[in-house]
């Protein structure tokens, strides 16, 4: 059965279920119910099936682009070395723009880092990190298919791709990735952000007050980590809670209104101030 196939039958099923709708009475109940509960079922089965072939294929992908390639020649009496120590510079400016929020330079700086130190997996790991806040999710799960390629375990890896999954609302692999990292306990940075973008899973499925404890914990681990504050507030305030979000809100600026999230904490206090509704966007 081709997809277009499958589509088929799944919108000839909904249709005979809608028209049954439009003439059923009090004895239809239970059949009705049973038979959408299980029309609901074998349709998430299906897209969960669909999605992870989906990503094997991504995994085709990249052992093609693993298979060895013709290796460039080394000007006479040359040899070709990576040059980490000048690698390192990069790094460091790719990770301080990732700090910052400025994603594009980010990727560009780790970019050169890997010109001058191929393959590096704490580069590669950056440069991910760098495409997925670029929104650049299929470049980015590249990234870290070839990192966990290397290093199965790499923490850092895992915390991104759950956060890729989060953004495809896959939001079970989401929590599988996070959880592993958080269980790692091995990597301070990757614990801290496994535990911001698991809070972002559960304010995604509503699930506030679980939502505000993974932040909690963040801040446990990062009290500098405006970014924990803003979702705090935001948590807060798409509950209902103003008074509590604004107070968040205010905590983030007054640590650091200079700091990117600071910023936004500030915007978003100065719009509830003012009786406006807060704009989450950048």
């Amino acid at each position: 059965m081709t997809a277009q196939e499958l589509l088929d039958a799944l919108e000839a099923r909904f249709s005979a279920i809608d028209a049954r709708l439009d003439t059923a009475g009090a004895g239809d109940r239970e059949a009705l119910r049973g038979d959408i509960v299980g029309f609901f079922r074998e349709t998430e089965a299906a897209i969960d099936g669909l999605t992870a072939l989906k990503e094997r294929i991504r995994g085709l992908v990249e052992r093609y682009k693993a298979l060895p390639a013709p290796a460039p020649a080394a000007p006479r009496g040359q040899t070709m070395v990576a040059d980490h120590i000048g690698s390192s510079t990069y790094v460091e400016r790719g990770w301080s723009a990732i700090a910052s929020g400025d994603a594009k330079r980010a990727v560009k700086e780790l970019e050169r880092a890997l010109e001058l130190a191929p393959n590096d997996p704490q580069t590669e790991s950056l440069l991910g990190w760098a495409q997925m806040l670029r929104e650049q999710y299929d470049d980015a799960l590249m990234t870290y298919y070839k990192v966990l390629m290397k290093d199965p375990n790499n923490p850092l890896a895992r915390v991104n791709l759950g956060y890729i999954c989060l953004k495809k609302g896959i939001f079970g692999e989401a929590i599988e990735h996070l959880s592993k990292a958080i269980r790692q306990e091995s990597d301070r940075k990757a614990q801290m952000y496994a535990h911001l973008y698991m809070g972002l899973v559960y304010l995604e499925r509503e699930m506030y007050d679980d939502a505000r404890a993974f932040f909690g914990r963040t801040l446990e681990l990062a009290p500098n980590m405006l970014e924990a504050w803003w979702e705090t507030g935001r948590a807060f305030y798409l509950e209902g809670r103003t008074e509590q979000a604004a107070e968040a809100w205010r905590t983030g600026f007054q640590a650091n209104r200079f700091n990117l999230w600071g910023e936004r904490c500030g915007k978003a206090l100065a719009q509830l101030e003012a009786g406006q509704p807060v704009s989450f966007g950048a």
